[in-house]
């Protein structure tokens, strides 16, 4: 077995080992270093995004977040240096230059990202002194992320992109900004959601300086040091920008989520506490009240139909996982497995407190290994991302996209609706009936 798994019982102490390198030759659901930052950086829309390698490396992350934008697509386009047999025996710098130097006068973009992917790290072109060319003559960021996939796994990716965003940061004009300011860290905007995130936080009179990086705009990140405070919601992904933002200039950060009705009611009051405003605070606890008045009720009739249903987690961050957890709880809904790609010791002990005993607690896990717990725990849905959803289906278990892919809000107050909607009309579907579950050996 690859991965780190506890079948927790009560009272026991959680004995994992995370935070590591897959097993080599195995196959993990975890993403490489190449991937990771390209999904934090590509909702930067008026950006150019080159990945300088071959071809496949582009197409495998193109459109990867589907991440809206309220104005300019530039980030829609994947551009690549498609390096081939000859640019990896006799190097690929030319070839790089030639194409930022086509692309960013053909695009105009406000900033240029070259990711560096596996072949570049091995044949050793020399990013940093190309993207320092182009930059001279071109009058725009140009940013290299060293990104080569066999470095690390996605966390790895992560810590490339906070990098390269960091570049930026400091370099804009913050004259303007007020003192009750902050930037929205770790959401992607996937089906709108940071607009409805910012909507909350203007009604409570909050001013945000940065979208990090959903709807995301070059010039904001550059002011973005300019806020009061940072709001991180992926941990994972983001909080490496934050503590380098909070070293160099002194602004906190908090964690959130925006998922489910606790976690988003909490991050709104987090950050007029943060402030000390009474009356933001007041405004903030009729905004949850007026929310609540809307979709409770409604929730509570899918939880007369899904009040004991099995659900299992497995996605990309742990901190995620603690908000589906309770998203669950409030459908009357058992989680019987809970596992991430990136989670660390501390976020697996955390997991542990809330879950219930006999729960299976995974890292880094396989598809069969997922297959195994899914027929073990007599599964009804199963949430996910892309690469686990054949898993659900070839088993006859119900699935719920939680990742890049999906395009139904699931954040904010109506992304809870929205997403007991989508549980229990997978749940609850009659194409059950025609494929039965695939059940293996409980130990319940």
């Amino acid at each position: 077995m690859q991965n780190n798994v506890i079948d927790k019982k009560e009272g026991a102490d959680l004995k994992i080992s995370c935070d590591k390198e897959s097993t080599a030759g195995a196959v993990s659901q975890r993403a490489c270093v190449f991937c990771g930052s390209r999904v934090v950086l590509y909702p930067i829309a008026d950006a150019l995004h080159l990945v300088h390698g071959p071809i496949g490396c582009a197409v495998y992350t193109w459109d990867i977040r589907g991440a809206l934008s309220s104005g300019p697509e530039l980030h829609r386009l994947s551009f690549s240096t498609d390096l081939q047999e000859k640019d990896v025996i006799f190097g690929g710098e030319k070839k790089l230059a030639a194409a930022l130097d086509e692309l960013i006068d053909r695009h105009n973009p406000k900033a240029a990202f070259v990711y560096s992917t596996c072949i570049v790290g091995i044949i050793g072109d020399d990013l940093d002194a190309v993207c320092r060319k182009v930059e001279k003559e071109k009058g725009i960021p140009v940013i290299p992320v060293k990104s080569e996939g066999f470095k690390g796994n996605k966390r790895e990716g992560y810590r490339a992109a906070c990098n390269a965003m960091f570049r930026l940061v400091g370099t804009g004009d913050t004259s303007g900004i007020p003192e009750k300011s902050i930037n929205i860290l770790g959401d992607f905007n996937l089906a709108g959601e940071i607009w409805m995130i910012r909507e909350m936080y203007e009604r409570i009179g909050v001013h945000i300086v940065a979208n990090i990086t959903g709807d995301g705009r070059v010039e904001h990140i550059k002011r973005a040091h300019g806020a009061s405070l940072n709001v991180v919601q992926c941990s994972g992904a983001t909080m490496g920008l934050a503590d380098m933002m909070k070293k160099e200039y002194g602004i906190p950060a908090i964690r959130v989520s925006y998922f489910g009705i606790e976690d988003m009611a909490e991050s709104i009051y987090a950050v007029a506490e943060h402030f000390k405003d009474d009356e933001m605070m007041r405004k903030a606890r009729e905004v949850v009240k007026e929310e609540l008045s809307i979709i409770y009720p409604k929730i509570q009739e899918y939880r007369k139909a899904l009040s004991g249903k099995k659900a299992a987690i497995y996605v990309g961050g742990a901190f995620k996982a603690f908000s589906l957890v309770k998203a669950f709880r409030l459908l009357g809904m058992d989680v019987v497995m809970v596992g991430s790609q990136t989670g660390t010791a501390s976020e697996y002990r955390e997991l542990q407190e809330i879950t219930d005993p006999g729960t299976i607690i995974v890292d880094d896990s396989n598809p069969l290994e997922l297959s195994s717990f899914l027929q073990e725990k007599n599964v009804d849905i199963f949430v996910g991302g892309v690469k686990e959803r054949p898993i659900a289906y070839k088993l006859g278990v119900a699935f719920c996209d939680h990742n890049h892919e999906r395009k139904e809000a699931l954040a904010g107050f109506i992304g809870m609706l929205n997403f007991a909607k989508e549980v229990y009309s997978s749940v609850m579907s009659p194409v059950w009936r025609f494929m039965p579950k695939v059940e293996g050996k409980s130990n319940d």
